[in-house]
């Protein structure tokens, strides 16, 4: 018997007691369903988590901040006034905040001078009064920072040119109607003017075109995002006035490695860094917690769908097995006529390979259906404020990995079977009444 007959004969067989066999697909269905909807979840919060983090960095940047003198005083008291010292963003409990030491030109130089450390650009914080359109009302905003690498979650147009010597401003989506925007389109192209007040309290308005309009994420906030030349403009408009010591002066800075580098050559050079003084943080750790819990849960959901397939592979063996009792003088007959043991084997895995095949792919395709279906409604009503949040989505690799994973546990399943009528003795076999 030919390869293409086996195969044949084996998709024949599989429905000659079609309860039996719809019922042992019912229950691959039930694990395959799972496991197609719990990957699709791990897929699409990951996405949208990997899409976050490349909105608030670039993968090969981390922040890095010098420690103050005082901050590591074990003390339970209040600590001692430090005049030079900068309160850092908040990082424990409400109404906390870090202290940290000004960054200057020697730190810069400091920094660059660490093995790994292939560039070192001071953090410029700039405090805007305001932005305004087209003479317009005037709208409070904060000012975000853009480094190259990053990739801001856009509802239209492009993202700011951090080489580029026109002001460019990415401005929020929150701020669209305020600003006399119909929509995010509308704003491309159009000129806005933000306004900071130096220390000498006179107040500098300097004019940007808007060339994208970012959409709300997690972990982001609503702030305008320039590019490097707008946001040096502001930076030396805010700082007129100022003596030298005090231009000199960051609260953090952002050092750039080689993109290449491992998980290891990262904790690597963060400990390098720490051992100078500096505290460091990468973009994907402030996130990383988050997704090692979202992981965590979907790798439980796993295990109650992989446990449903365990279970139905004992319903693959009862078929089989009661098949190969059924069909025990047709064994015999086929090896009479010379069917070899291996080709009885074979047929026997068929059936059980395409009983995998049928329940996994009904399974995985009404998973598909049923998790866009879910995806949808809850994107437009309890997941609407996270707007490019796929809640579940379907990675084309990810479900051929489930289908192949459930025809080879139906072939495992089947194997026991498959042997028994390997071994059936001819003779015997057309003797069984």
């Amino acid at each position: 018997m030919k390869t293409l007959d086996l195969i044949g004969s084996a998709v024949g067989n599989t429905f000659r007691s079609k309860t039996r066999t719809i019922l042992t697909i019912l229950a691959i269905f039930v694990g395959a369903f799972t496991l197609t909807i719990t990957n699709g979840l791990g897929t699409g919060i990951n996405q949208y988590i990997d899409d976050t983090v490349a909105a608030m960095g670039a993968d090969d940047v981390m922040t890095v901040t010098k420690v103050a003198e005082n901050a590591t005083d074990d003390t339970d008291g209040p600590r001692e006034y430090d005049p030079e010292a900068i309160a850092g963003e908040q990082n424990g409990p409400p109404g906390t905040t870090n202290v940290v030491a000004p960054i200057d030109s020697a730190d810069i130089d400091d920094l660059a001078e660490i093995d790994g450390v292939l560039r070192v650009q001071p953090v410029k914080s700039i405090d805007a009064d305001y932005i305004a359109h087209d003479s317009g009302t005037e709208y409070e905003i904060g000012i975000g920072g853009f480094v190259s690498g990053m990739q801001l979650q856009l509802a239209a147009g492009e993202q700011p040119d951090a080489a580029a010597s026109d002001y460019e401003v990415v401005i929020p989506d929150s701020y669209l109607d305020a600003l006399g925007f119909d929509d995010a389109d509308a704003a491309i192209g159009e000129p806005v003017t933000i306004a900071v007040t130096d220390a000498d309290r006179t107040q500098h308005e300097i004019d940007a075109t808007i060339v994208g309009v970012a959409e709300a994420s997690l972990g982001t906030t609503s702030s305008a995002v320039p590019n490097d030349a707008l946001n040096d403009a502001l930076f030396d408009a805010q700082s007129t006035g100022l003596d030298a010591s005090q231009l000199d002066s960051y609260s953090q800075a952002t050092i750039w490695f080689d993109p290449a580098s491992t998980p290891e050559e990262v904790t690597a050079l963060q400990d390098r860094v720490d051992d100078a003084g500096y505290d460091s943080t990468t973009v994907a750790e402030q996130l990383g917690a988050f997704k090692s819990v979202i992981d965590g849960i979907v790798l439980v959901l796993n295990a109650f769908a992989i446990i449903a397939l365990l279970a139905a592979s004992f319903g693959i063996v009862n078929t089989l097995l009661m098949s190969v009792q059924e069909r025990t003088r047709e064994i015999g007959l086929m090896k009479a006529m010379g069917m070899g043991s291996g080709k009885v084997f074979g047929l026997f895995s068929l059936e059980a390979v395409f009983i995998g095949f049928l329940g996994s792919a009904i399974g995985a395709g009404l998973g598909i259906i049923a998790g866009s279906a879910i995806s949808s409604a809850l994107g437009g009503a309890l997941l609407a404020d996270l707007p490019g949040l796929t809640l579940i989505a379907f990675d084309p690799v990810s479900i051929a990995v489930i289908i192949a994973v459930v025809m080879g546990v139906a072939f495992l399943a089947g194997t026991l079977p498959a042997v028994r009528a390997a071994r059936a003795d001819p003779v015997e076999s057309l003797r069984y009444e």
